[in-house]
């Protein structure tokens, strides 16, 4: 998830990681994302439970993404940071595209101060859409999503457990602290 607009830049830096490297699983093991998705259950409100660390989103808290789907069948994207009291400190507006209907989970997501855009791949999704793990096939990004401020202590821990298998090191996840739950 790309989140600031005082980071007006992070859609470019996303861009530069999925779009230099035209074959990006010619660099590094391949990536799975999962092979279903309804956008329709998708779409709405996500809070971001942990991520990568990333200097687009460095001081930001409360971070929430909401998913809507366009009539052309994209995706629009909100990003919204938050200070660590629940003010909106930024946001950032974007849309995202199933590029292969045969892979659901592959998104890509485009941004105004992006040239092109860049890999947002759903690597694992809740059976009731109440969480979903982000990743992209470099494994520079990663964020962990809810649908509530807090998720439940055994789910995170089993995502967590899930991470190497995806070639993501745990430790340097960074939890996301949502006002009124840090």
């Amino acid at each position: 998830m790309i989140r600031t607009a005082s980071c007006a830049f992070s859609g470019a830096l996303l861009a530069l990681v999925g779009g230099c490297a035209p074959n990006l699983e010619a660099f590094f093991p391949p990536l799975a994302a999962v092979s279903e998705v309804e956008l329709t259950r998708y779409a709405g409100t996500w809070y971001e439970i942990a991520r990568y660390p990333n200097w687009f989103e460095r001081g930001c808290a409360g971070v929430t993404a909401e998913y809507t789907l366009r009539d052309d069948g994209s995706v629009g994207v909100l990003n919204i940071c938050r200070t660590p009291q629940g003010a909106e400190r930024s946001r950032i507006e974007g849309r995202a595209t199933v590029e292969n209907p045969q892979e659901p989970g592959k998104l890509t997501v485009f941004f105004a101060t992006a040239p092109f855009g860049a890999p947002y791949w759903i690597l694992a999704l809740g059976a009731d859409y109440e969480y979903a793990v982000v990743g992209d096939p470099s494994r520079s990004f990663l964020w962990i999503l809810s649908r509530t401020p807090t998720m439940d202590p055994a789910i995170y821990e089993s995502l967590l457990d899930r991470l190497p298998e995806w070639g993501y090191d745990p430790a340097r996840l960074e939890t996301v602290p949502q006002p009124g739950n840090a």
